[in-house]
């Protein structure tokens, strides 16, 4: 059965009310404010109530480098929790929101797969409860807004050519990474170059996610910069006095999102920030609420270890206010033959040659992981196709470093294929956690670049555009280089060379543009080719999606 076939028959027959999932972990119906039977956002009331509450356990889920396709982080992540609870675990399970732009197009959705999924799975990956589109709208409106300031007179004399503020849109659409906007005379506003991202990459969604309530998340969008007056003087939102208006946008975003699994765990779905671009983790109101109605919250962060991974650890966790007691690193054995150097279109072949290349991938991610000083456990996401051969061979070779890899099949078998990886993450949680942070934001911004190619990623030097050069003045002259660092990546390699697979060292990274995030609480570091817009592919999912006259969707993974 396909993904959503699944979803679609759990859905009639055995999905209970958002209510029954609310009152295992706690919630009263009227911690909850419903969106139909099968979601509902936690009240503010609510979220009050458990500010003070004390924390589980915090598992979080990451990966090594996928291929395009993506190895179902999102799947074990589902599964683990789901097996937790099969061993009498009070787990809550919190994850990111989906975006329309890998829904389109080639990566899929973000609700997990087979059996080991969340649901209303089509809900979740459409629009779920609104909260890309109030994203969306409020980037937009803080444009307009920003336009029109231009067009009345430019009070703040702001200069049209250094606004950094871009629209958005919550799709991939290369047409609209560079425009001249303004076009049409005097009444259609003043003319400049403009540009759009992909709503999971604004600033808003980072500040959304990173925001510890309300206030904060005003505090927040009030220190935005929107770009610099003529004299590079930097204008913040607050200059613009429209903190209010664009708080109120996201009034009702803020709150996180509770669905439950095929097998009824609740899961807190909330945020949706990319990983190679921004941070790629979810709320921290979410992972908060999680850590305070369970007793032990299961995360993912976007994409491989040295995105997102690093920054959940980098970023988010001295907002949480708590550091992870066990990693578990997601593998597959398709993802490491595909960085030993086979082709995409072999993989379902038997190779161990192959699996032995691109084990280093792997294992760099595993002791990159033990940096931290916290206890890491490899999950196997098993495919069919995988031989016992190349398991066995993972299982051995993680063994040989000190560290326990667990094969599982959650996809095809829902918790109970994930029994194993429970029990070793439940050992991992006796151990000691000692967690050490990379650097200290205190160093300055080149440092802490250096810090990450070189201890995460494996390489060797930075070198800086004239471009980012400037920035990193501007930076550093308003006092902002204290800040953590978010690296704009490609998630396929270590390097910022999509090509560069495996465990490359020795290499280059090369920085385009610093960008200060100020609301979001970190400074971006655009490298490579790594683009703020996406692009579709020539074969977009949309094509082989459809509805019937009845409303049933096909064609969403």
């Amino acid at each position: 059965m396909l993904d959503i076939e699944i979803a679609q028959e759990n859905e009639k027959t055995q999905m209970r009310p958002i209510t029954e999932i609310g009152a295992q972990i706690g919630l009263s119906a009227d911690d909850l404010e419903n969106y139909g039977k099968s979601k509902a956002k936690l009240s503010f009331d609510a979220l009050n109530r458990l500010r003070d509450q004390p924390f589980g356990k915090l598992v979080l889920v990451t990966s090594i480098n996928p291929t395009p396709a993506g190895e179902g982080k999102s799947t074990v992540t589902v599964g683990l929790g789901d097996a937790l609870n099969q061993r009498h675990q009070k787990a809550v399970i919190a994850l990111r929101e989906p975006s329309l732009g890998p829904v389109m197009g080639m990566k899929g959705g973000a609700t997990g797969g087979g059996f080991a999924q969340v649901v209303p799975m089509e809900d979740i990956n459409l629009h779920f409860t609104g909260d890309m589109h109030a994203l969306t709208s409020a980037v937009d409106t803080l444009a307009a807004l920003i336009d029109n300031h231009l067009q009345q007179g430019n009070e703040l004399n702001i200069d049209p050519r250094r606004i950094l503020w871009h629209r958005a849109l919550d799709i991939n659409d290369r047409a609209l990474r560079n425009m001249v906007i303004g076009m049409g005379g005097p009444l259609s506003g003043v003319p400049r170059e403009a540009s759009f991202d992909i709503t999971v990459a604004s600033e808003l969604m980072a500040v959304l996610c990173l925001a510890e309530d309300l206030a904060d998340l005003k505090q927040r969008i009030s220190r935005i910069v929107i770009g610099y007056t003529y004299a590079k003087e930097p204008v913040t939102v607050e200059q613009l006095q429209v903190t209010g208006a664009i708080t109120m946008l996201l009034r009702d975003a803020i709150k996180p999102n509770l669905v439950q699994t095929l097998e009824h765990t609740p899961a807190l779905i909330h945020g949706g920030p990319f990983a190679n671009i921004a941070h790629g983790c979810n709320s921290v109101l979410a992972t908060r609420s999680a850590l305070q109605l369970g007793d032990i919250a299961v995360t993912e962060a976007g994409f491989g270890a040295d995105l997102g991974g690093e920054k959940f650890l980098d970023i988010k966790t001295p907002v949480l206010k708590k550091t992870p007691d066990t990693i578990v690193l997601v593998a597959t054995v398709r993802a490491l033959k595909y960085n030993g150097g086979m082709a995409l279109k072999d993989l379902t072949t038997e190779s161990l040659d192959h699996l032995q290349q691109g084990f280093a991938n792997l294992k760099r991610h595993i002791e990159n992981m033990q940096q931290y000083h916290v206890p890491v456990v490899v999950a196997i996401n098993r495919f069919t196709s995988d031989t016992d051969a190349e398991v066995a061979y993972l299982v051995d070779a993680c063994q040989q470093l000190g560290v326990t890899a667990v094969p599982t099949t959650v996809w095809g078998d829902g918790g109970r294929g994930g029994l194993d990886l429970a029990d070793a993450v439940l050992e991992a949680l006796k151990q000691p956690s000692n967690f050490t942070p990379l650097y200290d934001v205190n160093q300055d911004v080149k440092t802490k670049i250096q810090t990450i190619v070189t201890k995460i990623y494996g390489g060797a030097d930075v070198q800086y555009d004239a471009k980012a050069l400037q920035s990193l003045k501007l930076i550093e002259q308003n006092g902002w280089d204290k800040l953590p660092i978010c690296m704009a990546k490609t998630q396929y390699s270590l390097s910022d060379d999509p090509k560069q697979l495996g465990a490359p060292t020795g290499f280059t990274v090369h920085v385009r543009d610093i960008t200060p995030k100020l609301g979001a609480g970190f400074l971006v570091v655009m490298t490579g080719n790594v683009l703020t817009m996406p692009g579709l592919p020539k074969h977009p999912a949309a094509l082989d999606m459809d509805v019937t006259a009845d409303g049933v969707i096909s064609g969403l993974f």
